[in-house]
C-alpha cells in the first residue's frame, strides 16, 4: 500500500449492525461508521438485497445512457434537500469528486467576468484532488501540493469576517455546516442565515458542503436546514451511499442553469448499482425514522457522555449523530486507543478532540455498551495523567 496512511488499527474482516470483527475475532462497537459512511451499519439486508438485485441486473452503462435507479435517486435527492422540480443533480464518486463539481459551478456564476473570487473557510476540509484541496482551509494539508488552483480566500468563520469579504467580485462561499475533520465545530448561531442574505445580496452561490453532514446524520436530511434557509448547491457524498462509493451536486434554482452540455462528466459517475444502492439506502433511513432517530439519540449520547463525569471531557459540540467530545488535555490518541482496548472504535479528530459518527440504526443496546467501554477507556487515560 502506498504510504500516504498511517498504520492500520486492525484487520477487519466482517461486519454485522454497528459491529465489525478483526482477523483474530475480536468484536468492536464501530462509531466511527467508515467516517460518518455506514448509515445503515454493517450487512444491513437493505444494502445486501440492493446490492445484490443490482449487480445481477446492470452495473455500468456510462453516462451515454439514462437508468432507472440514477432518474431515481435524483428525484428523492431533489425532494428530500427541498431543491424540488427546479433542481439538478449530478453523480459522482466522491465527496471530493462533489466538491470539484461545485467549485467548477461556481466559477461558471462569472457572466460578466469579473468574479473571480470564491470565499471559503479556515480550517474547513473539503476533499484532497487539487481543487477540493485548493477549497480546503488547512494549511498542512495544502502546502505540498502548492501552487493550487487560485482565486480562493479562505477566511474566519465569523458574521464580521463574511461581511467584510463578499462583494461582487465573490462568485461563491463554499462552506461545511459543521466542520468534521476540524473537531466537530459548529459555525456560529446565525452564520448560515446571514451567509444566505449577504451572498443573495451580492449575487453570489451560496454552496454548502453536506458530505459528512448529509443524510440524515444530524437529525436532519441535510444539515442547512437546521437554520431554515435554501442554498444555491449542496455536495453530498458518505452516508448517502451506506458503504458504496458515491458522491453528487446538487442544485437549487437558478444555480440548476450554470452547467451546459459537456462541461463535466465522469465515467463512473451514476452509475446503476451505486445509484440503486443509494437510492435503498435512503429509502431505509426514511422508511425506519433515522433522521429522528438521529436526533434523538444524538442527544442520549450527549447525556451519556456528560454523564461519566469524566476530568478529561470539556463539553460536546455536533448535531444528531455527528459529535465531537471536547477534551480539557490533547490526550485524543490516547483515549482512541483505550477505547479500541475496550472494544470500542471512535476517532482523534484532532489532539483534543474525539469524534463519534455511529450508525444511524443505534439504539438503546449500542448506547449503553458504548457508555461502558468509553468510560473504561476515559478511566484508563484519566488514571495516567
Amino acid at each position: 500500500m502506498m504510504k500516504t496512511l498511517g498504520s492500520p488499527l486492525a484487520k477487519l474482516v466482517r461486519g454485522e449492525g454497528a459491529r465489525v470483527q478483526d482477523d483474530e475475532g475480536t468484536w468492536y462497537l464501530d462509531f466511527l461508521a467508515g467516517i460518518a459512511v455506514n448509515s445503515l451499519g454493517h450487512a444491513h439486508p437493505v444494502f445486501v438485497d440492493a446490492v445484490t438485485r443490482q449487480a445481477s441486473r446492470l452495473a455500468h452503462v456510462s453516462n451515454y445512457f439514462a437508468t432507472d435507479p440514477a432518474l431515481a435517486l435524483a428525484d428523492r435527492l431533489a425532494r428530500i434537500s427541498g431543491a424540488g422540480e427546479a433542481g439538478r443533480v449530478w453523480f459522482g464518486n466522491s465527496g471530493a469528486e462533489a466538491n470539484e463539481a461545485a467549485f467548477k459551478l461556481a466559477r461558471l456564476n462569472n457572466s460578466g467576468g469579473a468574479r473571480t473570487r470564491v470565499l471559503a473557510l479556515v480550517d474547513a476540509f473539503h476533499g484532497r484532488t487539487m481543487g477540493s484541496l485548493a477549497l480546503t482551509g488547512k494549511p498542512a494539508m495544502r502546502d505540498a501540493f502548492e501552487p493550487l488552483p487560485g482565486g480562493v480566500t479562505h477566511i474566519p468563520s465569523t458574521i464580521e469576517a463574511l461581511e467584510a469579504e463578499l462583494d461582487e467580485s465573490v462568485a461563491a462561499l463554499i462552506l461545511e455546516p459543521i466542520k468534521g475533520e476540524a473537531g466537530v465545530l459548529e459555525l456560529p448561531e446565525g452564520y448560515l442565515r446571514a451567509a444566505r442574505d449577504l451572498t443573495r445580496r451580492h449575487g453570489a452561490l451560496l454552496i454548502v458542503d453536506e458530505v459528512q453532514t448529509g443524510a440524515g446524520r444530524t437529525g436532519e436530511w441535510f444539515a442547512f436546514q437546521h437554520a431554515g434557509i435554501v442554498p444555491d448547491a449542496i455536495t453530498v457524498a458518505k452516508g448517502m451511499g451506506g458503504g458504496i462509493p458515491i458522491g453528487g451536486l446538487v442544485t437549487f434554482g437558478h444555480a440548476s442553469d450554470l452547467y451546459s452540455r459537456g462541461q463535466h462528466g465522469s465515467t463512473y459517475g451514476g452509475n446503476p448499482l451505486s445509484t440503486a444502492v443509494a437510492d435503498a439506502v435512503l429509502a431505509e433511513i426514511e422508511r425506519a425514522g433515522l433522521v429522528e432517530n438521529a436526533a434523538r439519540r444524538g442527544a442520549e449520547l450527549r447525556e451519556r457522555v456528560l454523564g461519566l463525569g469524566s476530568p478529561l471531557v470539556a463539553g460536546m459540540r455536533g448535531r444528531g449523530l455527528l459529535a465531537g467530545v471536547a477534551l480539557t488535555e490533547p490526550v485524543a490518541s490516547e483515549l482512541s486507543a483505550a477505547a479500541m482496548q475496550a472494544g470500542l472504535i471512535v476517532n482523534a479528530a484532532n489532539d483534543s478532540t474525539i469524534r463519534l459518527a455511529p450508525p444511524l440504526i443505534i439504539g438503546d443496546a449500542e448506547l449503553d455498551e458504548f457508555t461502558d467501554r468509553f468510560g473504561r477507556a476515559l478511566d484508563a487515560v484519566a488514571a495516567t495523567r
